[in-house]
């Protein structure tokens, strides 16, 4: 049964919020972080970025003690408000693509997670989880929601429908030529319906934000100890989440760029490659590959198409049929010697918006000796490797929407 709470949000006012929403901060260059922060004072990078005031890169608590100062001035100066009421917030995205997502912001559970109600499908690292949640702890806030999935629900559905025939509360749009729309639902009777249909359902699963469900998570056990009036409703219960419906999810693949062949000339790299792929040499026309279980690969001027051979590979489990989780398997691990899919400096990952095209720039270019390119995960897919308590490889899926930060903060 998962359990959603509404909260009070701390939002910015209806005439700052296009100016304060920015993108997650590590997503910029630091070219564009600084003109972004050159031209508008009220960027919520200011208040992530802390150190910038003074000409310093600044770490550490020293770091997130400035943070909170920033809000806080932020707070002062009428940037943010804060709700009088619980709330739920019906949240609307329409991208550049025409795609539209609409879910629903709340307070999710951290004893769900911990209860393996909010299921999880990628690995995190321990000392980045760690670190975010020193950061929270010190903080006390989220400006960043945890993008959670839930089966489609025709109740929950008709909700947020009705609720955005009404005047939005926001109404802006973004440099990247998104549009974003934020509705705030604080009647009890709605509220107690959305809650209603959640608690019927058995899990709920995270899309993206592993890594800040799980230091949220450890916020939550650090306060409960701390706390001998615990009591289950506070604050550092829940962590703040945007829920939409499994339908609405996009994935795309992130392909993967190599910088050399292990030692390997071309021809043995091919003869490798036999022992679990048919391959064919498709020239200079680029593939994509159409289904899955067959990659694309681009080496020395020429792509080729990779297909399976499944008499030599077994799947017993979810993941052994997961795409990204074979390219693995077969070859980065066995012939280009990559085990550390996260560390590993000979490997670079490319979002599957990009086009082959951009593949074979990069490989033409030098930058890297060979990519490959696959089929994106289904969320049935990540549902199953999440129902078995697996996760996938690092860089298994590129999720949209992206969220923006500081349009809705959730303080503990």
């Amino acid at each position: 049964m998962a359990k959603i709470v509404p909260f009070k949000a701390v939002r910015p006012t209806r005439a700052m919020v296009g100016l304060v929403a920015s993108r997650p901060y590590q997503s910029y260059t630091v070219d564009e972080r600084e003109s972004r922060m050159d031209y508008n004072p009220y960027s919520f990078l200011h208040i992530v970025n802390p150190g910038y005031k003074y000409d310093q890169v600044i770490a550490g608590e020293e770091r997130y003690k400035l943070v909170k100062n920033r809000y806080n001035e932020f707070k002062e100066d009428g940037v943010f408000k804060t709700d009088t009421k619980p709330s739920f917030y019906v949240y609307k995205i329409v991208n550049r693509q025409n795609q539209t997502f609409s879910g629903i912001i709340a307070a999710a559970s951290a004893e769900d997670y911990e209860n393996n109600v909010i299921k999880k499908h990628e690995d995190t690292i321990s000392q980045r989880e760690k670190t975010f949640k020193s950061y929270l702890k010190t903080v006390g806030f989220n400006a960043e929601p945890v993008l959670l999935t839930y089966p489609d629900n025709e109740i929950i559905s008709n909700i947020i429908k009705e609720t955005q025939k009404k005047h939005a509360e926001y109404e802006f749009t973004m440099t990247y030529r998104d549009t974003h729309y934020l509705w705030k639902i604080d009647n009890e009777y709605t509220i107690h319906r959305i809650q209603a249909e959640f608690s019927k359902m058995e899990a709920i699963y995270i899309a993206d934000g592993h890594h800040r469900s799980a230091s949220s998570y450890l916020l939550y056990k650090d306060e409960k100890e701390l706390n001998p009036s615990h009591n289950g409703s506070e604050s550092y219960n829940f962590f703040m989440s945007y829920l939409i419906p499994e339908s609405e999810l996009v994935i795309h693949e992130f392909n993967r760029l190599i910088k050399d062949l292990n030692g390997l000339t071309k021809e043995e790299f091919l003869i490798k490659l036999d022992e679990f792929y048919r391959i064919e040499n498709r020239g200079q026309l680029p593939y994509h590959p159409t289904r899955p279980h067959h990659f694309s690969m681009y080496l020395d001027g020429e792509f080729y198409s990779l297909y399976l051979r499944k008499t030599v590979y077994q799947f017993k489990t979810s993941l052994d049929e997961l795409d990204a989780y074979i390219l693995f398997k077969t070859i980065l691990q066995p012939i280009l010697g990559i085990n550390d899919l996260r560390n590993d400096h000979r490997i670079e990952y490319l979002d599957g918006r990009n086009e082959m095209v951009s593949i074979k720039s990069k490989v033409d270019a030098k930058e890297f000796k060979l990519g490959f390119g696959m089929c994106p995960a289904t969320v049935k897919q990540i549902k199953q490797i999440a129902d078995e308590g697996l996760t996938m490889p690092p860089k298994s899926t590129y999720i949209l929407p992206k969220l923006r930060s500081g349009i809705t903060i959730y303080e503990f």
